[in-house]
């Protein structure tokens, strides 16, 4: 998922911000707790307020990320 993630990074830069939890970092726990983190991979798309628009967990088609930018995007 990281070639497929990092793409998206740059394809959306400017337009949205990413951030990488190492789910192994006792320093990551307070994000992990709040999010409800279960399982690698886990990506979630937060609004402005940090709330969650969106979870997935596992494998993600890049198109799926891109229709949930995109609906982010317009609000």
């Amino acid at each position: 998922m990281a070639p497929i993630v990092h793409g998206l990074e740059a394809k959306y830069s400017g337009k949205i911000e990413f951030y990488f939890l190492d789910a192994d970092d006792p320093a990551t726990a307070i994000f992990q707790n709040k999010f409800g983190f279960r399982v690698q991979p886990e990506f979630y798309l937060l609004d402005g307020n940090g709330e969650i628009l969106k979870k997935w967990v596992g494998a993600v088609p890049p198109e799926e990320f891109e229709a949930a930018f995109a609906a982010a995007l317009e609000q």
